[in-house]
């Protein structure tokens, strides 16, 4: 693995951290603010990694899938208190601070949705290639 630096992941990680700034500070309770945040969340932190690295679509999601988990699992322990965060606001928005199983279906759906796309893209370019390698071998004397 090593930097490689993709520019529409990166804009499409930009916009997903204003959304997901919107959401934190304008959506105080609710579906949206703690359910589709999550949903969110792993696609924008998916977007960070194949932004910035040359890492396949298959171990960026499984790495920010175990990201997320790892973050979920970790609130049902005082992590917080740990690092003498148990104040900080900015640390329970990021980490949050209670353990929700819908927290985990959130992150496995958001990375599927990335999944479903990177392959729907993958499929459309695939045949797109095999669409021009046909016209590419079209004699100009058989028309």
């Amino acid at each position: 693995m090593y930097l490689q630096f993709n520019k529409n992941y990166l804009v499409l990680a930009h916009s997903l951290f204003l959304v997901e700034l919107a959401i934190a500070f304008i959506v105080k309770t609710g579906f949206i603010r703690y359910t589709f945040g999550d949903y969110l969340c792993v696609i924008l932190l998916y977007a960070i990694i194949r932004g910035c690295t040359n890492l396949k679509i298959w171990v960026s999601a499984l790495v920010v899938l175990l990201i997320a988990y790892l973050v979920e699992f970790l609130q049902l322990t005082p992590f917080l208190t740990y690092f003498n965060l148990q104040d900080s606001f900015t640390a329970k928005l990021i980490f949050g601070s209670t353990f929700q199983v819908t927290d985990l279906l959130a992150y496995t759906l958001g990375i599927l949705t990335v999944l479903a796309i990177e392959f729907s893209i993958s499929k459309l370019q695939n045949k797109k290639i095999l669409d021009y390698g046909s016209y590419k071998n079209i004699d100009s004397k058989s028309i």
